[in-house]
C-alpha cells in the first residue's frame, strides 16, 4: 500500500465562487473502513471526458474497447473537447454538481477542484483497485494536494534544451556542452555570429517562468509554497530578469522576428537553433519545422548550482474521479486500466506523452524521438528532485502575465524595474483573490 513520506500544509485558497458552491454539494470524502473493491457482476455506467483530437479520440475508443474485453459490465460513455472548451464546459458542471465520473485532467487546475471537494479521495483505492506498484513513489506523490491523492499520473515529461543539428551545422558551432547559464549565452553568441544573420543561437530565456522556477529551485526555493506564498521576492526577480539583458541586445532573436512568424514560435520556424522547454514538445517541432530536418537534440538545461535538484517531473496529464460519482470502484478500475494496463500503453504510446506507469511504458512502442525522451529523463535522473506543490490557484495567469512581461522587455517597451513591479501587483491580486 501507497504511503507518502512528506506531511503537507493544509493550504486554503479560494477558487471562483461556482466552484466553491460546487464544492459544498460534492460527494463525501470519508474513506471507507475497508478496503474498496470492484464488483465485476454489477453493470455500471461511467461517463469519461478528455481533451484532445480525432487521433487521441480513437485511441480511447480502443482502449475503451480493451477495456471492455475485461470487465464488460462497465459502460463507459466517452466525450472530448479541445483543450479550452474541455475546461469551460467542467466549470459549468462543477457548478451544477455533475462532473463526469473519470476525468483527464490538468495538472495546473488539480489544487483548484480538490480543495472545493470536486475530486474524489484516491487514496482508498491506492494498492488494490489502483496498482501502485508500476508507479514509483515521486510519481504517485504528483497527485497529492493537502496530504490526499486526489490525481494518478498518467504520463510526464520534464524541463529539457532542445537544439537544432542542421542549423548549428550551418553556423559552425558545436553542441552545447552543459554549463551555466553565462555559458549558454556564450554558446548562443557563438552561433548567432555563425549564422551570418540567418538565425540566432536562441532566444531571452528569461521571458519563461520555468527557467526561473529552475534557478530557484537551484537555491532551494519553490516558485510558491505549498501555503501559497511565492518563494521570491522583487529583488530576486530583478536579479533574473537583468540577466538576461545580453541576451535581448543582440545575442538572441529581435522580438520582432518572434512575432512576425506567430502564431509558430522561432525554434520551429528554424529561426533559432535552442530552445528551453518540455522535453515532450519535440514530434511537434519536427512537424513544424518540415523537410530537411529529421532529428533534434535535446539535453539538460543550463546548470545554476553544481549538484542542485533543480529539476523535476512533470504531469503531462493525470486521471481523476468526480467526488460525486455514484461508482466510484468502478470509475478506480478504469482510471488504473488508463494509467497502468499494458493494453493502455500499447494503444496510446506516447501520444498522452511518455507513460508514467513502467507496465503501461513496457508495452508502448516508442519511435526513435520518444526513445530519446525517455533516454533523456533517464539522463537526468542526478538532476531530478521532488516535484514542487500543486500550483496555486490562478497560476495560469500568472504564467502568462510572465510570459506578456517578458515580451515586453524583449521589445524594450518596459524596464525591468516596471515589469517587476506589475508582476508584484498582478501576482498580490491573484494571491488575495
Amino acid at each position: 500500500m501507497f504511503s507518502k513520506k512528506r506531511a503537507l500544509a493544509v493550504a486554503a485558497i479560494a477558487a471562483g465562487a461556482a466552484l466553491v458552491l460546487a464544492g459544498c454539494a460534492g460527494g463525501s470524502d470519508e474513506a471507507p473502513d475497508a478496503a474498496p473493491t470492484f464488483d465485476p457482476n454489477e453493470e455500471v455506467s461511467l461517463d469519461l471526458a478528455f481533451w484532445g483530437n480525432d487521433v487521441r479520440a480513437d485511441l480511447y475508443n480502443q482502449a475503451i474497447d480493451a477495456f471492455n474485453e475485461e470487465y464488460p459490465n462497465i459502460t463507459v460513455n466517452a466525450t472530448f473537447l479541445t483543450f479550452p472548451e474541455f475546461w469551460e464546459k467542467r466549470q459549468t458542471e462543477a457548478a451544477g454538481g455533475n462532473l463526469p465520473d473519470v476525468m483527464q485532467f490538468d495538472y495546473s487546475y488539480l489544487r483548484q477542484y480538490s480543495e472545493n471537494n470536486l475530486l474524489l479521495d484516491l487514496d482508498p483505492y491506492l494498492g488494490n483497485i489502483i496498482e501502485t506498484d508500476p508507479l514509483p513513489e515521486n510519481i504517485l506523490d504528483i497527485g497529492v494536494v493537502n496530504d490526499t491523492t486526489y490525481g494518478i499520473t498518467t504520463s510526464t515529461n520534464a524541463w529539457g534544451l532542445f537544439t537544432n543539428p542542421v542549423l548549428l551545422e550551418k553556423a559552425g558551432v558545436a553542441e552545447f556542452e552543459g554549463g551555466s547559464w553565462d555559458d549558454y549565452a556564450e554558446w548562443m553568441g557563438e552561433v548567432t555570429d555563425g549564422a551570418g544573420g540567418e538565425f540566432w543561437g536562441g532566444a531571452d530565456f528569461t521571458g519563461r517562468i520555468q527557467n526561473f522556477e529552475l534557478q530557484l529551485r537551484s537555491e532551494g526555493e519553490n516558485l510558491f509554497n505549498e501555503d501559497g506564498t511565492p518563494g521570491f521576492d522583487e529583488e530576486r526577480l530583478t536579479e533574473f530578469w537583468e540577466s538576461g539583458q545580453d541576451v535581448r541586445d543582440g545575442i538572441g532573436i529581435p522580438q520582432q522576428r518572434v512575432e512576425e512568424v506567430a502564431p509558430k514560435g522561432a525554434f520551429d520556424s528554424a529561426l533559432t537553433a535552442s530552445e528551453l522547454t518540455w522535453d515532450n514538445f519535440g514530434a511537434g517541432y519536427l512537424a513544424g519545422l518540415g523537410a530537411g530536418y529529421t532529428e533534434l537534440g535535446l539535453i539538460a538545461p543550463p546548470v545554476t548550482e553544481e549538484g542542485a535538484k533543480d529539476l523535476y517531473l512533470k504531469p503531462s496529464m493525470l486521471h481523476t474521479i468526480s467526488a460525486s460519482t455514484e461508482h466510484p470502484e468502478a470509475a478506480a478500475t478504469l482510471v488504473n486500466f488508463l494509467v497502468n494496463s499494458p493494453e493502455s500503453g500499447e494503444i496510446f504510446g506516447t501520444n498522452r506523452g511518455l507513460p508514467a506507469s513502467e507496465t503501461a511504458l513496457e508495452a508502448a512502442e516508442l519511435d526513435p524521438l520518444s526513445q530519446q525522451v525517455k533516454d533523456y529523463e533517464a539522463s537526468i535522473a542526478d538532476r531530478l528532485g521532488d516535484a514542487p506543490p500543486v500550483p496555486i490557484v490562478g497560476y495560469g495567469t500568472l504564467e502568462e502575465k510572465f510570459r506578456q512581461l517578458g515580451t515586453e522587455l524583449a521589445f524594450g517597451t518596459v524596464t525591468v524595474d516596471d515589469a517587476v513591479s506589475q508582476f508584484f501587483a498582478e501576482m498580490d491580486v491573484v494571491l488575495n483573490q
